[in-house]
């Protein structure tokens, strides 16, 4: 018998018998490092201090009711999305087979196995195996990956699969969504071909669908998902790029339809919903957001991440509608439920100001909107939708230093993605274009203060400062053709003087990819070009990896 003592096990079960039957299971094999969960919130609190080889967890963590909180996939779904667990954790779900029918084909993230209740300490102890040796497998590509070494991992899976061929179709798999994740659109498809030739899987289309996306072949992209929902009814993830899709091509009413008939199928992916309640706003479809948005907000009670935003866009919702006493319920709850954070504060005073704006007290409104301002600069993880409504709604009441305010905020904000084109341009469509001069002649100055520190910093060698400089001036202003190449260089620079660094490297290869697109044309590109390749031939390098 293989050992496994070293591993560290995380049960998750609200029934305490069960966790004694899977604790003296574990113990059968040598697994002694184990601790007990009894809730999705106690399982987060425990991942978020603590890093777990195993995690064995019950699907049906309610009790058997459906009010009693989240279940297993839930779970799973706030773990991976809030990277509480790696790619190396192997999460194995215990559920019933009349459960499992119902919940596997329209699962949004699989687990690393499930097993059937009842079954056997041979059975638990077979899986976990499996499960070991295929994570041993995988674990130096996923190595690679955490230190940001994209390329080496793409190389190492290659290699990996050599020796462990059983594997080779989820080496294939993780070698194309490393290629996507890069940025590398034509290598990616053509792995995606290249599985698709051998047996059409639902992932690869998926994949593919993907690339056709993102690289704004939105026809094909339709195409690609009609296929795979033609085979596949319930593969949930194509409905998502599906909408996504029809949005692009600004067929917003057809999105609205394919996000009904995914949450007709599957209705507990909180963030599927909340994609509806917002697309059926757009539209104004108020029925279905009000109903949608009601479901987030109900179904996110139980999650260790609830998004006080949601209350936002519920309240946001019912004041169209002209609903001023449900909104106002809406707004005591989240005071109630979610008090004593930044965030909160904002969204409360947000939705206050929407629900005194119906009830045509105007000046109270501004007051609200001023507190939310004022609330914002200690606010972390705000989504830029939601400081944009604030910097409109701050401009439909002449709050016009609050509205610049938060758009420099953003603009200074590298997680915001907001460029001085974007920022302009809310200004410009509030029909306030004084406004708009002032901000652009803002940004640009501090572009060109940017600029001005960076070439400091190069003169006195100082590389990395250089290359901060610039990168702040490139998030400002992404459509700078000039800043993009002074950025471009100094990172080609900091590679060639300081010594290879593969996140920077890859950095640079993006920015090539972008220039390349816009500018090939231009001889300086060209120089760039051959600058990146001279370098990576200086560090060994393989250009064909």
């Amino acid at each position: 018998m293989q050992d496994y003592a070293e591993l560290s096990v995380l049960l998750v079960d609200p029934n305490p018998g069960m966790r004694a039957s899977l604790r003296n299971m574990l113990n059968q094999s040598g697994i002694t490092r184990i601790d007990d969960a009894v809730s999705s919130g106690t399982a987060i609190r425990q991942l978020g201090k603590k890093n777990y080889d195993l995690v064995l967890c019950e699907y049906d963590l309610g009790s058997g009711s459906s009010d009693n909180g989240q279940d297993g996939q839930q779970l799973l779904e706030d773990l991976r999305h809030h990277k509480l667990i790696g790619p190396w954790t192997i999460f194995i779900m215990l559920t019933s087979e009349g459960v499992y029918g119902k919940v596997v084909s329209a699962a949004e993230l699989l687990p690393s196995d499930y097993i059937l209740k009842p079954f056997t300490v041979e059975v638990l102890l077979q899986r976990i195996a499996k499960a070991v040796g295929r994570r041993t497998a995988f674990l130096p590509i996923y190595e690679k990956i955490t230190q940001g070494d994209m390329r080496g991992a793409i190389a190492a899976s290659t290699a990996a699969e050599a020796n462990h061929p059983r594997h080779a179709t989820d080496f294939a798999r993780l070698r194309a969504e490393l290629h996507f994740a890069e940025g590398q659109l034509a290598e990616a498809e053509l792995a995606y071909h290249t599985i698709l030739a051998g047996r059409p899987i639902g992932w690869a289309h998926l994949g593919l669908a993907r690339c056709q996306f993102a690289g704004q072949r939105y026809d094909d992209a339709l195409l690609t998902l009609d296929k795979l929902l033609s085979q596949n009814p319930k593969y949930m993830a194509a409905y998502d790029l599906l909408a996504r899709t029809h949005e692009a091509m600004g067929q917003a009413v057809q999105a609205k339809k394919v996000l009904e008939d995914a949450v007709a199928i599957s209705p507990h992916m909180v963030s599927r919903l909340r994609h509806l309640g917002t697309v059926a706003y757009e539209t104004g479809d108020i029925g279905m957001a009000e109903k949608a948005f009601k479901q987030v907000v109900a179904k996110a009670k139980y999650s260790e991440f609830r998004d006080p935003e949601d209350h936002v866009n519920l309240v946001r919702t019912l004041v169209k509608k002209g609903d001023a006493s449900q909104a106002s319920g809406v707004i005591r709850d989240l005071e109630r439920s979610l008090r004593g954070n930044a965030n909160t504060e904002v969204c409360r005073a947000i939705s206050a100001a929407l629900l005194l704006d119906l009830t045509g007290n105007d000046t109270a409104a501004a007051t609200e909107l001023s507190n939310a301002v004022a609330a914002v600069t200690q606010a972390k993880g705000l989504s830029s939708p939601l400081k944009l409504n604030l910097v409109q709604s701050c401009l439909k009441h002449k709050l016009d230093k609050d509205a610049a305010g938060v758009v420099i905020d953003m603009m200074n904000d590298s997680e915001s993605g907001l460029s001085m084109e974007q920022a302009v341009g809310v200004f410009e469509q509030a029909g306030r274009h004084d406004l708009a001069r002032g901000i652009g002649e803002q940004i640009t100055h501090q572009v060109e203060e940017l600029l001005e520190s960076a070439a400091g910093h190069l003169e006195q060698g100082d590389h990395r400062a250089a290359v901060s400089s610039l990168n702040m001036a490139l998030r400002k202003s992404p459509g700078n053709l000039a800043v993009l190449y002074a950025t471009t260089s100094a990172m080609l620079r900091q590679l060639d003087e300081l010594g290879w660094e593969a996140p920077l490297a890859e950095q640079a290869g993006h920015l090539l990819q972008r220039l390349g697109r816009i500018d090939s044309g231009n001889p300086d590109y060209d120089t760039l070009v051959q600058q990146y390749s001279a370098t990576q031939r200086k560090y060994g390098i393989s250009t064909t990896a």
